[in-house]
């Protein structure tokens, strides 16, 4: 059967890596910091490291389908289905192919193995292929069929496009988040070979594919390379006094020649991770020599290189890569370290970035890319960024000093202008110490203005929580009631589906209303439902605490008045749903149902709300919902709406015998 043309076909396939040879290369530190690239001095490769191919710059060999003793022309049909195409790879045990299953119309990856007499090549061919047959999970690369004739043996697998965790490090691709991502993908891939009583023991960057974005879950990273694994039960080809693996990334214990345990993968892990951060392998040295002097010996703690990380993260890696086995971690316990700081790590100019994705060839077929409007590589576009955001903080500033109390006896525009070159160095602490300027002036004796303090405390207090590590974002929740001013308070929502992930869009859609609705009880002027009943006028207790409480915060929050932040973090997380970026018919269909339903919400919150808010319709509800198509279907045009994963967008990346 005749194999249809495809996209990688036309492409070149410039993304397809080996995954289980290894490419011998010169490397230089490398890192990411949340400012950017670093370079340390270079570091010499081992010596000593197993048989590896050569690839070209892109990472894959010219499709010149060089004969493999003698035979295998382009075209050859090996065990009757698999037709070899193109060669990916070679190293001293077999050649890599890339070929086309014609029984079930796939593409596959078939290693050659020649046959030399009755040497041992058959016998790991045939351990390496009983190994990956016990293993069945998404972050492994799958074995398809070991098969043989008179001239070789063949491990056919999956054919993934993607790029090595070595390509990316190299590249400057991975941010910090990346790479703990890739390291919670690894935990759950190499658990379950534990589970099924494999260790790998030779977990090193190039035997790791990253396939995908970290949206990917449990497939965005895969590990492969399973040649020399040990199982833990009945493994005739490794006794006690074997050293196999690779000396820069080899547990103390491995390199020993001691029986391994599931420990010598967490420590291989853990120090890819480590050098995934810091640019640095710890443990490599200048030649083998050099390198096995280190083996054993306590490395530099994770924060001596990068004290911005979590001290939790820093210490679990620090853990895992203690000498003695029984010290450290298991891969549950790793694994819960990586979670528990996800969000506490830079995502960065890391493959959340498009043009990241498009330069190592990650990019998918037909999907929008996530791109955060609030970031960019361009240098020019981020200053702008933290300028609009200093200026936006500013603004905030210098309206919470100028309208909400007496005229300060200081220069309410000086400290405007201070808060926003604050905000434009760091977003975060810039914004803190503009919202910390106003609620402090408030309460202080002389203004006495405490009930107002509270309502903007308890308006302010939950954007960091809703928003972690996104100080850009903290400020765009003050468009809501000035959108709401203008009669088109809906139109919000759209804005806060503009952020990246879902959980980001849903909090930027809460964080919004909470400020259009304190901006209703503060001004007493109808934004959306209008001033919750029960709410007096700001004179009545803007200088007293409880007053503050007790007229306007208590009956604002506890009445159904504050319903709407439901439907607003619910629409702005559902918008890249219905409207992807992939036809302009589509998306203008998606957001006009996105539209609507957000029009039918509303009559819905204005029935359930009528006994504790004025008006029985929603302020510019229409109005709002009809820009927020307009703007909607302009966003996903230009890229700028980051549809959720589906099984449709997704196409295999690399694969591996």
């Amino acid at each position: 059967m005749e194999r249809p043309a495809t996209r990688n076909d036309l492409e070149d396939d410039a993304s397809t890596h080996v995954l289980d040879e290894r490419t011998p290369r010169r490397r230089r530190s490398r890192g990411r910091r949340a400012g950017g690239l670093w370079s340390g001095p270079p570091e010499a490769e081992d010596d000593d490291r197993p048989s590896q191919i050569a690839t070209s710059p892109l990472g894959v060999e010219p499709i010149d389908l060089d004969p493999v003793r003698g035979g295998y022309p382009g075209g050859r049909l090996v065990l009757d289905r698999y037709r070899l195409e193109g060669k990916l790879g070679a190293g001293g045990f077999g050649v890599v192919y890339r070929a086309w299953d014609e029984k079930l119309e796939r593409e596959v990856a078939v290693k050659v193995i020649p046959k030399d007499g009755d040497g041992p090549v058959p016998q790991r061919a045939a351990r390496e292929a009983r190994v990956a047959a016990r293993l069945n999970h998404p972050g492994i690369v799958a074995l398809y069929e070991l098969g043989q004739d008179d001239e070789a043996v063949y491990l056919v697998s999956e054919l993934v496009h993607g790029r090595t965790f070595a390509d990316l490090l190299k590249g400057g691709a991975l941010s910090d988040r990346d790479v703990a991502q890739i390291g919670t993908a690894l935990c759950d891939a190499l658990r379950h070979a534990h589970d099924k009583k494999v260790i790998h023991r030779d977990v090193k960057p190039q035997n790791v594919i990253v396939v995908a974005e970290p949206a990917a879950g449990a497939g965005f990273a895969k590990l492969t390379d399973f040649g020399i694994a040990h199982l833990a039960i009945g493994d005739p080809l490794t006794r006690t006094g074997d050293v196999v693996g690779t000396l820069a990334y080899m547990a103390p214990e491995q390199a020993e020649g001691e029986r391994v345990t599931e420990a010598a993968d967490v420590y291989s892990l853990a120090l890819m991770l480590y050098e995934g951060w810091t640019g640095v392998n710890p443990v490599r040295g200048n030649g083998p020599v050099a390198t096995a002097r280190r083996l054993g010996t306590h490395l530099p703690p994770l924060r001596s290189r990068r004290r911005e990380l979590p001290d939790d993260l820093a210490a679990a890696i620090d853990a895992a890569l203690d000498p003695r086995p029984d010290c450290r971690p298991t891969l549950a316990q790793l694994r819960r370290a990586l979670d528990g700081v996800d969000d506490d790590l830079s995502d960065e100019g890391g493959l959340v970035e498009p043009a990241t994705l498009e330069r190592f060839g990650l990019t998918r077929v037909g999907r929008a890319r996530v791109r955060d409007p609030m970031t960019t590589d361009s240098l020019p576009a981020r200053v702008a960024m933290r300028v609009a955001a200093g200026l936006a903080a500013a603004g905030l500033t210098l309206g919470g000093l100028t309208a909400l109390g007496p005229t300060p006896g200081w220069s309410p525009l000086a400290a405007a202008a201070i808060v926003a070159l604050l905000t434009a160095i760091s977003p975060r602490l810039g914004w803190v110490a503009g919202i910390c300027v106003v609620i402090g002036w408030l309460g202080s004796p002389g203004t006495d203005r405490e009930g107002t303090a509270l309502l903007l405390t308890a308006a302010a207090a939950p954007v960091p929580l809703l928003l972690p590590r996104a100080g850009l974002w903290w400020s765009v929740p003050a468009l809501a009631p000035l959108l709401g001013a203008a009669g088109v308070a809906p139109l919000y929502v759209v804005v806060a589906a503009l952020a990246p992930t879902p959980w980001r869009r849903a909090g930027a859609g809460a964080a919004g209303f909470l400020w259009l609705l304190t901006a209703e009880v503060v001004t007493g002027h109808n934004l959306l439902f209008g001033v919750p009943a029960g709410v007096d006028p700001r004179a009545a207790w803007e200088t007293s605490l409880s007053g503050g409480a007790s007229d306007a915060l208590f009956p604002a929050v506890g009445s159904t008045a504050i319903l709407p932040i439901v439907v607003w973090a619910a629409f702005a997380a559902l918008l890249p749903v219905l409207v992807r970026g992939r036809a302009l018919v589509l998306d203008a269909l998606g957001a006009a149902i996105w539209a609507a339903g957000l029009v039918a919400a509303h009559s819905a919150l204005a029935q359930l709300e009528a006994p504790d808010v004025p008006l029985d319709t929603a302020r510019g509800v229409i109005a709002g919902a009809v820009l927020a198509v307009v703007v909607a279907v302009a966003a996903a045009g230009a890229g700028l709406v980051s549809p959720p994963e589906d099984e449709e967008s997704f196409s295999p990346r690399m694969a591996t015998p």
